[in-house]
């Protein structure tokens, strides 16, 4: 049985916690933050977890993380 390629697109963007949770990053970060205020860019900063619905398909994408 070959061995499952990585996607490494999601491979850097998502990591697995001790407990199995998948850590991803917050979206809507990266410009026109000018507009937005400070406590909003001080939330997107913090890390976010992924939905139990979603997290098997992640986890195809990072077999081996």
């Amino acid at each position: 049985m070959p061995k499952i390629k990585t996607h490494r697109g999601a491979a850097k963007r998502f990591s697995l916690t001790k407990s199995g949770k998948i850590k991803r990053g917050k979206a809507y970060k990266s410009h026109i933050l000018t507009k937005k205020s400070t406590k909003r860019k001080r939330g997107l900063r913090q890390v976010g977890y992924i939905a139990a619905a979603e997290s098997k398909k992640i986890r195809e994408l990072i077999p081996y993380k």
